[in-house]
C-alpha cells in the first residue's frame, strides 16, 4: 500500500491557520484531508487528557497535534482496506472514554462530558479518534496474538518466590530512527527536550507508544512484569533519572524511574498471574502495533510544498 502524505503548511503559518476564524486545509494524507480545525480539536483533545500540555511552546503543540492525526489518519486509511465498517457502539465508546479520562479524575460519563465542555473539546472528533484507536488495536491483536510469548511457569514462580516486592512508577518514551537518522543524535534531542519541557512533554512530541497522550505514564509495574534485562536498568536508576535508549522490536525504549515502593504480598495467585500477563501482553502488542506502523510508513511518501 502506498500512501502519500502532502503537507501543505509550515510551522511559521502556525498562527495565522490554526487559530484563524477560516477553516483550511493543511494536509492531505491520500484522499484524506487533515483542516486547521483538525488541528484545534487535536489540541483540545491533547489538553483535555493531558494536565501539563499548556506549558509547552505553540509551535511544539502543533507538531504534536500533527503527528498524532497523521498516525490517525495512516490507520484508518490502513484499516479501511482490511476492515469493512470501522465502528465502535455506544457502550464500548463510553467505556474507553471514561478509561482514557481516569488519570484526571473522570469516573464516570456525565463527569466526561462536563469535562469535555470545559476544554470545548468536540464529542464526534473524541468518538472518531477512539474508534479509530480501538478497532486498530483490536485488528493488532488478531494479527500478532498468536505471536505473543508469556511463560506463565515462570512468572507463577516469581509470584511465590518473595514475600514482598518493588513496584516502580514508570513512564516511557519510545521512538524509532527515520531514513538518515543516528541514534545518539536523536538520543540527544530527546535529553535536549527532556531538559527544557520534562519529560511527560517530551513524550507527546517524540513517543510513538500510546501512552505518548498520557505523558508516556505507564503507572505502577511490578517488579516481575519486566524483563529482567531492563529491570536491571531501572535498579540502576535514582528517583527521576531515565535509561539510556533500550533496543525493543520496533526501535528503542527510554524508562524514566518516578517512584517505587515495596509491597507485601498478600499472594492471590490467579489475580496477580492475571494483572502480570496482561501487562506482558499489552507491552508485546504495542510493539507490534509500532512495527507494523513503521511497515506501512516505509511506502509513505512526504512532500512539503
Amino acid at each position: 500500500m502506498k500512501l502519500k502524505i502532502i503537507l501543505f503548511i509550515f510551522f511559521l503559518f502556525y498562527n495565522n491557520f490554526v487559530f484563524s476564524n477560516e477553516n483550511k486545509i493543511l494536509f492531505k494524507v491520500e484522499n484524506e484531508i487533515i483542516t486547521s480545525l483538525d488541528i484545534l480539536n487535536e489540541l483540545r483533545y491533547i489538553d483535555s487528557v493531558n494536565n501539563n500540555f499548556q506549558v509547552i511552546q505553540k509551535n511544539k503543540k502543533f507538531l504534536i497535534a500533527k503527528n498524532s492525526l497523521i498516525k490517525d489518519k495512516i490507520k484508518n486509511i490502513a484499516l479501511s482496506t482490511i476492515i469493512e465498517k470501522i465502528e465502535l457502539s455506544d457502550e464500548d465508546f463510553r467505556r474507553i472514554a471514561i478509561s482514557n479520562y481516569s488519570n484526571v479524575g473522570i469516573g464516570n460519563y456525565e463527569q466526561l462530558i462536563d469535562h469535555l465542555n470545559q476544554f470545548n473539546v468536540n464529542i464526534k472528533f473524541l468518538r472518531k479518534k477512539i474508534t479509530i484507536s480501538s478497532v486498530w488495536n483490536q485488528y493488532i491483536y488478531d494479527r500478532y496474538a498468536q505471536n505473543i510469548k508469556i511463560d506463565i511457569d515462570q512468572i507463577k514462580k516469581d509470584i511465590l518466590s518473595d514475600n514482598k516486592q518493588n513496584e516502580f512508577f514508570l513512564s516511557e518514551i519510545v521512538f524509532n530512527l527515520e531514513k538518515n537518522e543516528n541514534l545518539n543524535e536523536k538520543f540527544e534531542l530527546i535529553k535536549k527536550s527532556i531538559m527544557d519541557d520534562g519529560f511527560k512533554n517530551s513524550a507527546l512530541t517524540h513517543s510513538i507508544s500510546e501512552t505518548s497522550t498520557f505523558g508516556g505514564e505507564l503507572g505502577w509495574v511490578k517488579e516481575n512484569s519486566i524483563n529482567p534485562e531492563i529491570l536491571i536498568k531501572i535498579n540502576n536508576l535514582k528517583i527521576n533519572e531515565y535509561t539510556d535508549p533500550i533496543t525493543i522490536p520496533g526501535g528503542f525504549l527510554i524508562l524514566k524511574k518516578i517512584d517505587i515502593r515495596k509491597t507485601k504480598k498478600d499472594i492471590n495467585l490467579e489475580k496477580e498471574l492475571e494483572q502480570i500477563i496482561k501487562v506482558k501482553t499489552n507491552e508485546q502488542l504495542n510493539q507490534f502495533s509500532n512495527l507494523f506502523l513503521k511497515k506501512i510508513k516505509k511506502d509513505i511518501v512526504i512532500n512539503e510544498l
